[in-house]
């Protein structure tokens, strides 16, 4: 209203649409606005006759209640399809592998009992496939309530493996290449549709997976079981990895990794000055709360004053894995990381800001269980504020045509949004606040950037490095520590630091053009004004 009444009627607008994307209507106003589905109904026809390649899918349909109204919902909805290329495999009483080999189809599309297609998956899907054949290709799905009423749409990321193996994007709106789901059925007795999917991603490459942003199921909710039976087709998916598979928080999965004996060493990063209420409690909280043994502690002192930091300096530097560097020129938080990294003795660096605080041992063993993996860049812990909300769960490029915090106050005990911010998942940067990476790969990309990046988005710009130079970066929800966020440096906001915080801004909008990136975890049907993943009207 205020806005509106000075006549900016845009920006009043934007505040509204972004207040009314997490109240309960918001679906339905997406679904009539932005899905639209009735003028994809009406073009469907002269589209479809223009095809040169009309796919075939084999619906398999498994599982789900065993009554016939189930059935029957499911089956209304393929009879429904605006593309009509599909037919039945076999019976679902059959075995699947039985019903695999009989299969003449390109793509089989799992259907679970009691499930519906949307009217349009079967033509979106095919739309897809006229510029690519993945061996996978999936898309968004909501759920149904008693009365078939669709609610929580799940708009899900491009694929991440290391998502899918925490949370199952597969479970519906899903259709694999026949040849790849027959070879699969060769390698192994499928029992169920969870051998079938994982089977089928875990041996598919990255690149052959693809998503499309639409919402092309209405599934009920899961039957008791399923978890657990896709648990089991995980660890026998990755025995040969060595990773050991048990239950995560809110239905998710986690796979502990295995760490080398003996483990290497690790350069714990933290640059100060003064705050000593800030650097005590980090220090000894790393000292006596960490389980992983081979790690040393590099303190950049840059310009403290206060005879209490000397003090407590001195006194911590007299034990043998502290050592106290000085850095005496004026700040600039990605030359003394530099710095520090240059001297560091360890295979590995953790950057760790002065106000962060241990809180689970595990911290930098459930970090370096990723860290040693060459496939991986830089690992970001979880981070939450003194009130149990989450700060960091990774840093989604493209938010506020910037770079943002995903989930930032979120509560931790709470699933949010499904379960990502208790899923380990690759990301396109993290904070280094809490960021551990191979020496190695940090000075082969050449660290953080000293010149344009002093403060603020250094960290974003390293990650994205990184993942240029071919790393992945990841979070790693089971890592936690506190973060007293910026209580070391303050705000980049304050009148001081605002000039400065906008030449680095507009250098990051620049460099990796933020203002127009889609953050591959992000769905286009997200808003991206939000750092919580809330429908974008």
């Amino acid at each position: 209203m205020y806005w509106r009444s000075l006549r900016k009627r845009v920006r009043a607008r934007n505040i509204l649409l972004r207040a009314s994307s997490e109240l309960p209507f918001a679906y339905e106003v997406w679904i009539a606005r932005i899905e639209n589905s009735r003028e994809a109904v009406a073009q469907a026809p002269a589209v479809i006759d223009g095809w040169k390649y009309k796919p075939r899918f084999g619906i398999l349909l498994h599982g789900g209640p065993d009554d016939e109204t189930a059935v029957e919902r499911s089956l209304r909805s393929l009879e429904g399809q605006i593309y009509p290329g599909w037919a039945l495999i076999g019976h679902p009483s059959e075995p699947i592998g039985a019903r695999l080999a009989g299969a003449d189809a390109d793509y089989i599309l799992p259907l679970r009992a009691g499930d519906r297609l949307a009217t349009t998956a079967l033509y979106r899907l095919g739309q897809a496939l006229q510029a690519a054949r993945p061996s996978i290709i999936y898309g968004d799905e909501d759920r149904l309530d008693e009365k078939e009423e669709r609610y929580s749409p799940w708009f899900k990321p491009r694929w991440n493996r290391e998502y899918y193996i925490a949370q199952d994007l597969l479970r519906s709106s899903t259709a694999i290449a026949t040849s790849v789901a027959k070879h699969v059925d060769s390698q192994q007795a499928i029992a169920n549709i969870a051998d079938l999917t994982v089977g089928s991603a875990l041996q598919t490459r990255d690149e052959d997976i693809l998503h499309i942003p639409h919402v092309l199921s209405h599934t009920i909710l899961l039957e008791p079981g399923h978890e657990e039976e896709r648990r089991t087709a995980l660890a026998a998916a990755l025995m040969g990895q060595r990773g050991s598979v048990s239950p995560g928080p809110f239905g998710t999965t986690r796979v502990t990794w295995p760490l080398p004996s003996p483990a290497p060493m690790v350069s714990l990063i933290i640059p100060t000055k003064d705050k000593v209420e800030l650097l005590q409690p980090c220090i000894e909280t790393v000292l006596a709360r960490t389980d992983y043994q081979n790690f040393e502690i590099l303190i950049v002192d840059n310009r403290s004053v206060e005879p209490a930091t000397a003090a407590f300096l001195s006194r911590i530097s007299k034990d043998l894995r502290i050592r106290v560097l000085d850095y005496p020129a004026p700040y600039n938080f990605s030359a003394i990381n530099n710095f520090a990294v240059s001297v560091a003795n360890g295979q590995y660096v953790c950057l760790l800001n002065n106000d962060t605080e241990v809180i689970e041992p595990a911290w930098l063993s459930e970090m370096m269980r990723y860290a040693i993996r060459p496939d991986i860049g830089a690992v970001g812990a979880k981070l939450l504020y003194d009130d149990g909300t989450i700060q960091h769960a990774g840093v989604t490029i493209g938010i506020g045509d910037a770079a943002g915090h995903a989930h930032r106050f979120e509560p931790n005990d709470k699933p949010g949004y499904f379960a990502l911010p208790h899923s380990a998942h690759f990301v396109s940067a993290v904070t280094a606040a809490c960021l551990t990476v191979d020496k190695r790969k940090y000075e082969a990309v050449g660290g953080l950037d000293e010149d344009q990046f002093t403060v603020a988005f250094n960290d974003v710009d390293f990650c994205l490095k990184l993942q240029t130079a071919g790393w992945k970066n990841v979070y790693v929800p089971h890592a936690v520590l506190l973060h007293h966020e910026s209580k070391s440096r303050g705000s980049d906001m304050a009148p001081s630091q605002i000039d400065r915080y906008r030449r680095e801004l507009s250098t990051l909008q620049a460099r990796w053009d933020t203002r127009n990136c889609q953050d591959p975890l992000h769905n286009p049907n997200l808003d991206r004004y939000s750092e919580k993943y809330v429908i974008r009207l």
